[in-house]
């Protein structure tokens, strides 16, 4: 059996800064002000750690920001469907389209997401893409702020769903960045990175991925890579 997630921003998706201005717009709304969030650097980080530490480097103390990260989430939701619009600006990654259907009809896997992203942006991104219904489960920023938790819960989910206890050996987490190596690590599950993001091979070599594609446009090697790897 195996259990691949997939991050989604930079690994399955481009969606062109639509996550940024909305993010931006929801926090003039929400707290009166987008803090540093131009610059920041929310690279594999989830959706509450960008709004706290964005928030908390703006002047207000953590339990400001808390109390209305709720209300913030609801806005910036409504506020990133408008960024998405009819779709035309998201952009699926070389090959990933492709990958996830060769998974999806492999025997013994299981489909899900692992993504810094809250559920509803999660969807919102994808719905344009057809991928949603590829993914049989999730675990969302929404579920943690911290993206070292979210594979344990994946796993735990993806177990309530087909009733197999998934070892963190059968679990493959792919990212673009070096939070993804790192929550995979943190769980001992497959390390899966790909160059189709902001960081390079280079860059994400250093991290010490178990698995390592440049991108996904031989589909038949990265599900051959995926799909044997011990």
């Amino acid at each position: 059996m195996r259990l691949v997630l997939f991050d989604i921003d930079g690994t399955l998706v481009t969606v062109r800064g639509a996550g940024r201005r909305a993010l931006k717009r929801a926090l003039e709304r929400v707290f009166g002000s987008s803090g540093a969030i131009d610059g920041y650097d929310m690279s594999g980080k989830t959706d509450p750690r960008i709004i706290r530490e964005v928030m908390q480097g703006d002047g207000l103390d953590a339990s400001a920001v808390n109390d209305r990260l709720d209300e913030f989430f609801e806005v910036y939701a409504r506020s990133l469907a408008e960024e998405i619009g009819d779709g035309q600006n998201v952009v699926t990654m070389p090959g990933v389209v492709d990958l996830v259907r060769r998974l999806d009809g492999a025997e013994g896997v299981v489909l899900g997401l692992l993504t810094g992203n809250i559920e509803p942006g999660a969807r919102i991104k994808l719905g344009p893409t057809g991928l949603l219904p590829y993914f049989a489960l999730g675990a969302f920023g929404s579920d943690s702020h911290d993206r070292r938790l979210l594979p344990s819960l994946a796993a735990r989910r993806a177990h309530a769903l087909i009733g197999h206890p998934f070892r963190p050996q059968e679990v493959l987490v792919i990212g673009d960045t070096p939070h993804d190596i790192d929550c995979a690590r943190a769980f001992g599950a497959v390390a899966v990175a790909v160059a189709t993001g902001r960081f390079s091979r280079q860059q994400l070599e250093s991290d010490r991925p178990d698995l390592l594609f440049d991108d996904f446009s031989d589909v038949e090697a990265a599900a051959r890579s995926l799909l044997d790897h011990r």
